[in-house]
């Protein structure tokens, strides 16, 4: 049987188009027994990630140390990297390695520049906004196993544009209590000012909280699994919250000009993240869709590590044929996927038809890879469905905007008595004297 089934639209809108809440999801076995082990009885991982984060929260770097030996198997001294091993990392780096972080942070810093707002005043008006940086931001940068030295140029970049003063990573260091010598130097490259190896949902209270080695910051961004997901959900109000990332998601809309291989280089590639990960192809050519699927299974047998793609490709991912390009757009901007690739003749003709997506990627030369690494956006996209109302990370938010109102007198005569009258049918009687007082000339 097809590692990658092709399905009607209707079969598609049942299955892998069909957006599920988090909550239905079960939580994989291997981390209900965790939990268990952990916490010595049965409880759900938001329930494990509130004692996570009351404990921090009480405790500080007590609770923080604890729950990383218990979770991950190794208890940190010292929480903080010294900045020299931030700075040597560069040097440990193979050439090209090092050039091609250096590449891919000028695109991001380049593309994000652009991005930057000013305030504005309108004297004659008496108003204005006054655009400010945050005082402090803490970036989460997936780690342990795995190696993401890219989410932290698209996360500390963007905010060092912005002007924040101090940036502030988390990241849970490899099985040897080390955070890898790439992570460390994209760290240096992208100007990050502190880094922590501290990970999971106890490195989001430490960043929400502040405790004795990690200070609190107003606000935090990046990436993580599930605990890290939800500790973020449960902190939003004590700290800033740049989105809930779930697993990570392409649709691409091809026609009988695109490449199969191509195309399924590209679902094989998403496929790659996560077991989780969902990797569509929607296109009217049944000829594309069966040439696309023959490819898929000949490059899983070359690929090292497949069981992943494999796995993913299964349960969430597939091939949906359909009776027009149009009809394709139609359940891709329904779907709002973190990233859409258009592999049709003339991509920007469709570009005015596409309202949901984190991120677009025009024609067979862009694949969405790109975007993960080097294209300039930041990777950190909206998923879940949440690009129907979200957008990627961007420089502005790492502002905040405070209005200003600074109207004289005539323009008070003016729309003070609508004040008045406002607040008076809201019930406000003190709101309406207020400006009744200033209307008749102050203490009279």
């Amino acid at each position: 049987m097809p590692t990658v089934r092709i399905y009607t639209v209707e079969e598609a809108r049942e299955s892998i188009l069909r957006r599920r809440p988090p909550a239905e999801e079960p939580l994989p076995p291997a981390v209900a027994a965790r939990i268990r082990e952990v916490f010595g009885e049965e409880l759900t991982a938001a329930e494990a990630v509130r004692r996570i984060t009351e404990a921090v929260r009480r405790e500080g770097d007590a609770a923080v140390r604890r729950f990383t030996e218990l979770l991950d198997g190794y208890r940190p001294e010292a929480l903080e990297v010294p900045p020299s091993s931030i700075q040597a990392a560069c040097q440990e780096l193979e050439p090209h390695l090092l050039e091609s972080l250096k590449l891919a942070a000028e695109r991001v810093r380049a593309f994000h520049a652009r991005q930057t707002r000013t305030g504005w005043v309108d004297f004659a008006a008496g108003l204005g906004q006054l655009v400010r940086p945050l005082d402090r931001v803490g970036v989460y940068v997936p780690g342990g196993r795995g190696r993401y030295p890219s989410t932290v140029l698209m996360t500390v970049i963007p905010a060092k544009v912005a002007g924040v003063r101090e940036v502030v990573v988390c990241t849970p260091p490899g099985p040897d209590g080390r955070v890898a010598p790439v992570v460390l130097a994209a760290c240096a490259l992208a100007g990050a000012d502190r880094v922590f190896k501290v990970g999971g949902a106890q490195a989001i209270a430490a960043l929400a909280f502040g405790t004795e080695s990690i200070p609190a910051v107003d606000k935090i961004v990046g990436p993580g699994g599930l605990f890290v997901t939800l500790a973020k959900q449960a902190l939003y109000g004590q700290v800033g919250i740049d989105m809930l990332a779930g697993p990570s998601e392409a649709v691409a809309v091809a026609d009988d000009s695109a490449d199969p291989e191509v195309c399924a280089a590209d679902l094989i590639a998403q496929a790659e993240h996560d077991p989780l990960a969902t990797s569509i192809l929607i296109t009217d050519s049944p000829d594309l869709a069966r040439a696309v699927q023959a490819a898929v299974e000949r490059r899983l047998d070359d690929l090292p590590n497949a069981g992943s793609a494999r796995s993913s490709l299964a349960a969430r991912g597939g091939i949906v044929l359909v009776d027009s390009i149009d009809q394709a757009l139609d359940l891709a901007n329904a779907f709002g996927p973190e990233h859409l690739e258009l592999a049709v003749r003339d991509p920007w003709r469709l570009l005015g038809r596409v309202r949901n997506c984190g991120a677009v990627f025009l024609g067979e030369a862009a694949p969405h890879v790109a975007g993960d690494y080097v294209a300039g956006p930041s990777h950190v996209l909206p998923t879940g469905g949440t690009a129907r109302w979200a957008s990627g990370l961007r420089t502005e938010d790492f502002y905040k905007v405070i209005s200003v109102v600074a109207i004289d007198r005539p323009t008070l005569e003016r729309v003070g008595p609508a004040a008045v009258a406002i607040a008076r049918a809201e019930g406000f009687e003190a709101h309406a004297r207020s400006v009744e007082i200033r209307l008749k000339g102050g203490s009279s």
